[in-house]
């Protein structure tokens, strides 16, 4: 089967263009041999025949051969010794120019390295030139198949059975797609880690579920009739492998007590916890981002001071404490909020979130003032104030716009804290979230409630990580500049 030959200048040109990406791309990605093998792999029935293609297109005299015979002929006729007397004698008037005392072994170990560096070099050239006196084509299998990726028609036969890798090098192309695409693989694995060791934890605790559940006057045929149902009695990797399965399918199984169906459990409480959090959030980003800049533009002064003092008892109060505190002023003695948490009631949401967003704001609010304080007395800075942009512009385009990295981490940190943390808030104000629905399946231990909740927690705080890294390209050009290079 012939390959076809490279498009004429008057075909289509969007199909030329396309053709180059894709081909370009495939090189950029055989440098790096995870992407590599996935090629391989995802393409395999195209490298399959192409392989064949390439084998059978092969000259008489391979390259390896080629470069092995050049390589004794050189060899024979002297020129490697002549090479590595050179060396030697460069290395001993170097060593000797620095008065540094180097041993015979280490001066001809490293004459040795530059001669064979050097020797292959030579041996790869004329390897070259002589293959191409001969007619050979002495491309490798890959610089072969990239160079057939750039003709339209190839790419339409490829296209169907090699569609998988197809995909992975057009998101690969795009540089953005392709940040993104790997943060999502590894959070992918994150998660995987995150069932493997809880499941692990909740499998070697020395609580036992049957045991609880029953209570102390069951049977063992009970016991392990208990067991049997829930498929306790099963191997480790057994167990392991059903709740892998059972977390990508969203099918958690039941739950030990109650019998309930732990993905609708899960599917209820969520939502709640996960509302709570956000509004938190936004809540520490309107007040935390204001105060640090006012604070950073008027160090030492008394906003400075009372703004982050009012931070540090921000960050030292206990959640639990804060949250009683709340309600003996603000419900009983007051009455103006109430005391526990009521879907149907908006002004019940205001004090689990005010506790919750607490440590949060202090800690926004420190590092935005840390952060903006070194940006504005960098030399940039100073340059801007010369050129007569006024005090506005200059904090906002140029100071803000730089402070802005460490607070986004310092964001996705605290949100992943949150919302694994919301427990303590939830069981004071009695709301009923997925932070107070693990805590309450623990001790049993429940493990498809637990694995389903913590697993779940995690999916959703990896998220949070995946468009923190896509803010940072946002706001830095020297990370979209770095992921245009790879």
């Amino acid at each position: 089967m012939e390959i076809a030959r490279s498009p004429e200048p008057s075909q289509s040109p969007v199909h030329f263009r396309f053709s180059d990406i894709i081909s370009e791309a495939y090189g950029k990605m055989l440098h790096r041999p995870l992407y590599a093998w996935a090629l391989i792999i995802l393409g395999l029935p195209v490298h399959l025949v192409t392989f064949f293609i390439h084998w059978s297109r092969r000259g008489k005299q391979s390259s390896s051969s080629l470069m092995e015979q050049i390589r004794t002929e050189l060899i024979a006729s002297g020129d490697r010794d002549e090479l590595k007397r050179k060396y030697i004698t460069q290395l001993e008037r170097k060593h000797a120019f620095f008065n540094q005392k180097v041993s015979a072994a280490q001066l001809e170990s490293e004459a040795e390295q530059w001669t064979e560096e050097s020797f292959q070099s030579a041996v790869l050239l004329q390897a070259e030139e002589r293959g191409r006196a001969l007619g050979l084509d002495q491309r490798s299998y890959h610089q072969r198949f990239q160079s057939w990726l750039q003709q339209p028609l190839f790419l339409g036969i490829s296209l169907l059975p090699g569609l998988l890798m197809y995909i992975l090098i057009l998101l690969y192309s795009n540089p953005y797609v392709k940040y993104i695409f790997e943060r999502l693989i590894m959070s992918f694995f994150v998660i995987i880690g995150v069932t493997i060791a809880v499941f692990s934890i909740l499998y070697l605790s020395p609580f036992d579920p049957a045991a609880n559940i029953l209570g102390e006057g069951a049977t063992k045929e009970q016991i392990a009739n208990f067991n049997h149902i829930y498929g306790l009695d099963q191997s480790y990797f057994a167990q392991l492998w059903n709740n892998l399965k059972g977390i990508a399918l969203f099918d958690l199984g039941t739950s030990y007590t109650g019998n309930e169906d732990v993905a609708s459990s899960i599917a209820r409480k969520f939502p709640i916890t996960l509302t709570l959090t956000l509004i938190s959030l936004l809540m520490a980003i309107i007040i935390a981002i204001p105060v640090g800049i006012i604070s950073a533009t008027k160090p030492n002064s008394f906003f400075d001071y009372t703004f982050m003092f009012v931070a540090l008892i921000g960050l030292s109060i206990p959640n639990f404490w804060q949250g009683l505190i709340f309600i003996m002023n603000f419900s009983i003695k007051l009455g103006w909020l109430p005391a526990t948490f009521n879907p149907e009631n908006a002004a019940s949401i205001i004090m689990p979130t005010i506790v919750l967003g607490t440590g949060l704001t202090a800690a926004v609010a420190r590092m935005t003032r840390s952060s903006t304080l070194e940006v504005i007395h960098e030399d940039y800075i100073t340059t801007a104030k010369a050129k007569g942009l006024s005090r506005r512009a200059v904090l906002w385009k140029h100071a803000v716009g730089n402070a802005i990295i460490p607070i986004i981490t310092v964001i996705g940190l605290q949100f992943g804290g949150m919302l694994g943390g919301a427990a303590v808030t939830e069981k004071v104000f009695n709301i009923s979230g997925i932070g107070s629905y693990i805590v309450d399946k623990q001790f049993i231990p429940d493990i498809p409630g637990i694995l389903g909740g913590v697993v779940y927690t995690a999916i959703t705080i990896s998220i949070v990580n995946v468009i923190i890294d896509i803010l940072y390209a946002f706001f830095d050009p020297r990370i979209r500049s770095r992921m245009k290079q790879y």
